[in-house]
């Protein structure tokens, strides 16, 4: 596996859809050219979630490295740090609405204030149905500021076969907003 010099966040917050993070953090651990340093976040309630969910707890393999919600000393807290690319995977509708009012009262929200204030890129992965109005109008001045909102919706047109092939249709897609090359099914492309 060759390493690239990207740096990226992946921040997983207090929704359902676990195995949305799990993947993606796999998929991305894994990729013939790699980020040469994932920095992975989560809320409190992210890693009730991911154990009830998983039935494990979450334990970082390189490049993958933890950092405490609560630590504004890890290094992509400023906009001098070198990360480009931040994912929040799953966004809950909480976390959403803090960032897209200015709210950084945790690491995650912080993260994605630097992300949007520096002009980098912010990915926004919401596990919710149906939106309110709040949550459209949220999603609304993010993408406003910069933000990419792209929702937990799988897609069917590649015939996934098992829950893991459909949530990869949606990690693909997080892959490729990312900058990274993916070989993944592409419609009226493939005959797969």
């Amino acid at each position: 596996m060759e390493k690239t010099d990207r740096k990226i966040i992946v921040a997983v917050t207090g929704a359902s859809g676990m195995i949305y993070a799990k993947l993606l953090i796999e998929r991305l651990s894994q990729m013939i050219i790699a980020p040469g340093e994932i920095a992975v976040v989560f809320s409190d309630t992210a890693r009730r979630i991911w154990l009830e969910e998983t039935d494990e707890e979450y334990r970082p393999v390189s490049p993958a490295k933890l950092y405490e919600n609560d630590n504004f000393f890890a290094p992509f807290a400023s906009g001098s740090s070198e990360y480009d690319t931040m994912i929040i995977c799953p966004a809950s509708m909480g976390m959403l609405s803090r960032i897209a009012n200015g709210i950084s009262g945790d690491l995650t929200a912080r993260s994605a204030d630097v992300m949007l204030k520096e002009r980098r890129k912010l990915i926004v992965v919401p596990r919710e149905a149906p939106y309110n109005l709040i949550h459209i109008r949220n999603m609304e001045q993010l993408t406003l500021a910069g933000a990419i909102i792209c929702p937990a919706s799988p897609s069917f047109y590649s015939h996934p076969a098992t829950i893991d092939e459909l949530v990869m249709t949606v990690v693909e897609r997080i892959i490729v907003l990312s900058g990274f090359k993916a070989d993944t099914y592409r419609w009226m492309v493939d005959d797969r």
